[in-house]
This record gives C-alpha cells, structure tokens and sequence, in this order.
C-alpha cells in the first residue's frame, strides 16, 4: 500500500490548492481575487518523511463574488497513488484570509487561516489531527504553493505550481 493513500495526506493536500487561488495582488476590478476567476492548471511535488517523491497534477475551477473578496474553488488532483476532489470557500477581509475547505473521497474537512501581504499569503491550515504551515507567492499568471505539516502525517513538503488557462 502507498503511503500516499493515507487519509492524511488527503488532509495535508486538501487545503493547498484550496489556497492556490489566493493572491494579494489587488486588481483594477475589485478585490484580491478578482483577476483568478476561471481554469487553472498545474503540477507539483509531494515528499514524505521517508525520502520519497511523487508528482501530483491539478486542475482548479474558481468562481470569485463581484467584491473580488471571496472565492470558490473546485479542484481535482490526481497522482500515481491516489486521487482527490477539494471544495472550498474563501474570504478575505481586512487583510486576515479565511476560509474552509472539504475533500470529497476522503470525507475530510478543515479551516484556514492567514494573512496577506506583500504579494504573499503567509497562514495556517488545520483539519482533524494536524496543522500545516502555507506559503503562497502570485507573479503575474503563476501561483506557487508551499505546504510543510507540523505533525500529524508523513508529508514532509508539498509543492505545487499553477498556470491561469
């Protein structure tokens, strides 16, 4: 069995592409979120405790409000091991990001917490049994997606970089 079919790795994954769509480049249009609605696609990397990597694909769906402040996101990623399927919900008020998120095949859930600045969402994802650290860094068409869980699983790293369709 791999050890990427755990459910918490399902739970570490869920919530970064979730935040995938977050930037802090506020547009001409309205709110932090209003230049990412659409298709998005891209590829990353997971690596666990025990030294291995796995490449994971993605392909994102977000619908923002017409604030630009909040955003829905549909995402499905799949790797050699394994698949996921993540809903979320995201806001951004007063510089504090915040939002939830739900992974379908796993039945996992969890919230998400941050700040933005500079270009960067800096913040904190939790679900059930573990908490992870998430850095996020937008240029132009490019999003650029790091998460390192605190405990609770064997992932190591996840990295994932996204291109706007």
């Amino acid at each position: 069995m791999s050890i990427l079919n755990s459910k918490s790795t399902i739970s570490v994954l869920g919530p970064l592409v979730v935040l995938a769509g977050l930037t802090c480049t506020a547009s001409a249009a309205g709110g932090p979120f209003a230049d990412y609605a659409g298709y998005w696609s891209g590829e990353g990397t997971i690596a666990v405790a025990n030294g291995a990597n796995e490449r994971i694909r993605c392909k994102a769906t977000y619908a923002v409000d017409a604030s630009g402040n909040a955003l829905n996101q549909t995402l499905r990623c799949a790797s050699d091991s394994y698949k996921l399927e993540i809903s979320s919900n995201v806001m951004v008020s007063g510089g504090t990001v915040s939002g939830s998120w739900s992974e379908a095949t796993r039945n996992a859930t969890g919230n998400i917490q941050g700040r933005i600045s500079d270009g960067r969402v800096s913040g904190t994802i939790v679900g059930v049994g573990f908490t992870a650290g998430l850095s996020l860094t937008t240029h132009g068409r490019t999003q650029s997606v790091t998460i390192r869980p605190t405990g609770g699983t064997d992932i190591r790293d996840v990295t994932i970089t996204m291109r706007k369709s």
